[in-house]
């Protein structure tokens, strides 16, 4: 098998495991690993190796651009503290109990070879939390909690990285100069990455191309990060903070064919990169496994695995619970109530690693930088997959069962903003249509056209607030009566070319406004 067939095999079984995993309401990542696993197994597949250098460069800056931009910045102010608590504070404390575990347990292996390892198993990854807990319906305050944990735990667990990764080859390591460090680079990628996306928001503003739009869109989180990197800030900080700023301006900067197209571009690319990754730590996986199989026991290696997993797993519930208690018993630390224990064993429990440890893994160099090579890295490598597979399996297929046991259950905290929201729209409508029938006196049809429309909206929602349930049935008739309308507009359209009436192009046009009109009425 040649490498583009492999990479060919590799995205239809994507996607067909993706397909999979929504029908068995697992995170599709977890099947991707083992598509990834169940190919390396394969005979005769040739390897697929990127240089380490260029994997966190390719795969990082976009997925963490495009969490920061649909990210609600009121609720990471919000909950600032926590968040910092667990993107930093816990982060540390995880790379350095498991540098300690790590050490104890392999005692050749160095202590800057250890805080390697704690580094790259330390930090939560966002996209397997959102699998999982999007579909899950979890609590607001907890998903912005874990959302805003994934956001800013890069940052601390690269620095820390980095910082081990050169301690290597002098092989002395200071956690004190990390700290340091992290405020320092933390601080300057904040602000490089707020000017940044000033400057990238001015330029976007006046172009109404959709497809430069979105080209610009897809190449910004690689300039923000590499500049960044280059001037020596922290450049997953900046493309955070880039992504957050131009996330609150798309409603101004982006035209609305921009936002739907681009959205989709976005999601195909982030699957994409998602997809790859996980694939590739399971091809990745059985030639480290191997490869150190044949210098120690299997049986060692298995149980050096689930020691560096459960130790992560159990540093994370030793740390939130006492510092969530603790924020609520000091009154200046803003806590405004006596958390339920219940909201935190699920923040304990929902750590699955991913993304983040698999490019810290899969970028370690071979070769330090006095010209050695790396100290035990297809260990480091083989430990930091085997904290991904053993997170995402045991605690991402858990976490279900673990939230119907203790009864938490998502809040229509957001509903109720949704439906604030759309009263106050709709009201703002309904004033301008008032306005416009003076300005318009010739276009009155129109005009009561349009009230009546948004008055029966405003009729909807009453009704909604008097008796929910009849009015989901209600609107679920009314969507379904809408459906054959727009379906009976579309199969006339597609007859008409295929009687050689109209030609494709026309065709095109039809089925754009019918599809905009059905997604509108989706949304």
């Amino acid at each position: 098998m040649s490498t583009l067939e492999l990479l060919l095999v590799l995205g239809a079984l994507a996607c067909l495991l993706a397909l999979l995993a929504k029908a068995l309401r697992l995170p599709a990542a977890i099947l991707q690993l083992a598509g990834g696993l169940a190919i390396a197994f394969a005979p005769g597949h040739p390897e697929v190796a990127l240089p380490p250098e260029l994997v966190f460069v390719i795969f990082v800056p976009p997925i963490v651009y495009f969490a920061g931009f649909g990210s609600s910045l009121r609720d990471l102010r919000a909950n600032a503290g926590t968040i910092a608590s667990l993107a930093v504070g816990l982060v540390l404390a995880t790379a350095a109990a498991i540098a300690v575990v790590a050490h104890a347990l392999i005692p050749e292996l160095s202590w800057a070879a250890a805080f390697v390892l704690g580094a790259i198993v330390a930090p939560t990854d966002i996209a397997a939390a959102r699998a999982v807990l999007e579909r899950l319906g979890l609590p607001r305050l907890l998903l912005t909690l874990l959302e805003g944990e994934g956001l800013l735990n890069d940052a601390t667990a690269v620095i820390t990285y980095r910082a081990a990764v050169a301690a290597v080859a002098v092989g002395a390591f200071s956690l004190d100069q990390v700290g340091l460090s992290i405020v320092l680079v933390g601080a300057g990628g904040l602000a490089y990455g707020v000017v940044l996306g000033y400057v990238i928001a001015r330029i976007r503003t006046p172009i109404e191309d959709a497809p430069i739009e979105i080209t610009i869109s897809l190449l910004t989180p690689y300039v923000v990060y590499l500049t960044a990197e280059a001037i020596g800030v922290s450049g997953i900080v900046a493309t955070v903070a880039t992504g957050i700023f131009l996330g609150r301006r798309s409603s101004t900067i982006m035209s609305p064919s921009t936002r739907i197209a681009g959205l989709a571009v976005w999601q195909l690319f982030i699957f994409v990169l998602n997809s790859a990754l996980f694939m590739l730590i399971g091809l990745e996986f059985p030639r480290v496994a191997l490869a150190l199989g044949s210098e120690q026991p299997a049986a060692r290696l298995v149980g050096l695995a689930l020691a560096i997993g459960l130790g992560v797993m159990a540093v994370r519930m030793l740390w939130v619970f006492p510092i969530t208690y603790l924020r609520a018993a000091v009154p200046w630390l803003h806590a405004t109530k006596r958390p339920d224990w219940r909201y935190v064993f699920v923040v304990g429990w929902a750590g699955m690693r991913g993304m983040d440890s698999v490019t810290t893994a899969l970028a370690l160099p071979f070769m330090t930088q006095d010209g050695g090579p790396f100290p035990a890295r297809s260990l480091i490598v083989f430990l930091g997959a085997a904290v991904v597979i053993i997170t995402l399996v045991g605690q991402g297929l858990t976490l279900p069962l673990v939230m119907r046991v203790l009864g938490v259950a998502a809040d229509d905290s957001e509903d109720a903003e949704e439906q604030q929201a759309r009263e106050v729209t709709g009201d703002a409508a309904l004033r301008r249509i008032g306005e416009l029938e003076k300005e318009w006196p010739t276009h009155r049809p129109l005009i009561e056209q349009l009230r009546t429309q948004y008055e029966h909206r405003a009729e909807h929602r009453d009704r909604r607030e008097a008796d929910a349930t009849a009015a989901d049935q209600e609107e679920t008739e009314h969507r379904a009566i809408r459906h054959q309308v727009l379906e009976a507009e579309r199969e006339a359209a597609v007859d008409l070319r295929n009687r050689n009436a109209i030609n494709d192009a026309v065709l095109r046009r039809l089925e754009r406004e019918i599809d905009l009109e059905e997604l509108r009425m989706d949304a």
